[in-house]
């Protein structure tokens, strides 16, 4: 048996719900083998981030180059990177790499926290996002990457497009840290124009670590050979069943449920 292949690179959470054990449980559940390489440990819960560590610049890159340089990896996506020497550690291990590449920008969580030190903003802009086939922001990363207040549709809109100009091939931004458009995603391709992407809005507090779910979920789309557009789709699809069967433990907010699909693999 010879499955496909997904690299994740980003952080770990020790709770289990969002990160770099998020995406391997979500390649699991879509029949896709998960690689990894670890940026930062962090000490974190279901009511929050207690601590994190963050890896030193090589040790990012010999995990990258350990994988790429044995394994026929088909899709990959970044998460969390804390600060510019590891944007700059995985920009030039991922430079020579051509493959569909997700960049999750993990800057700001949902409800607002900064999650990056403050130089790696320009990092992300100049070296990661003009390598990504596709970049998965939520309303504030939107906002901090583009230098546009992102409040209402049409700003979505406008952001996406100086998005673009960034040098990546697509952008899909996240609207569910706004009220108004929760469920309510924006597609931009440089190929293909743009779209707004719908899904029921599911009614839970459970919702840690559904922005990872969903370009995890993309990521294994593309590695198992979907056309992004149909890797997106299916992905929405499959966070959609996960939050209707989200998992209440601990005592705060729970994470969605990486077995329990709406959507058969394809391939």
């Amino acid at each position: 048996m010879r499955p496909s292949i997904a690299l994740t690179i980003g952080g770990s959470d020790s709770g289990g719900g969002a990160g770099i054990q998020a995406d391997l449980k979500t390649f699991l559940a879509l029949q896709v083998h998960g690689c990894s390489a670890i940026s930062c440990v962090t000490a974190q819960n279901t009511c929050g981030v207690l601590r994190v560590d963050a890896l030193p610049p090589a040790a990012l890159t010999a995990q990258i180059d350990a994988v790429l340089s044995d394994l026929e990896v088909a899709a990959l996506k970044t998460g969390m990177l804390l600060n510019r020497g590891l944007i700059e550690a995985a920009a030039a291990a991922l430079a020579p790499v051509d493959l569909p590449t997700l960049i999750d920008p993990v800057m700001v969580s949902r409800a607002g926290s900064v999650l990056l030190e403050a130089d790696a903003i320009e990092a992300y802009r100049r070296l990661l996002l003009p390598q990504a086939e596709l970049i998965t922001p939520n309303v504030h990363e939107a906002r901090l990457l583009s230098g546009r207040a992102v409040e209402t549709a049409a700003d979505v809109e406008a952001a996406a497009t100086r998005l673009l100009e960034l040098g990546c091939a697509a952008v899909l931004i996240k609207g569910g840290g706004l009220r108004a458009l929760r469920g309510h995603d924006y597609l931009l391709q440089r190929q293909g124009g743009g779209r707004w992407l719908r899904s029921a809005v599911v009614d839970t507090p459970h919702t840690h670590g559904s922005g990872c779910t969903l370009g995890a979920a993309i990521t294994a789309g593309r590695a198992r050979g979907l056309p992004l557009l149909e890797a997106v789709q299916a992905a929405k699809t499959y966070v959609e069943g996960g939050l209707r069967s989200a998992l209440a433990i601990g005592a705060g907010q729970g994470p969605l449920c990486h077995w329990h699909p709406l959507l058969e693999p394809h391939g």
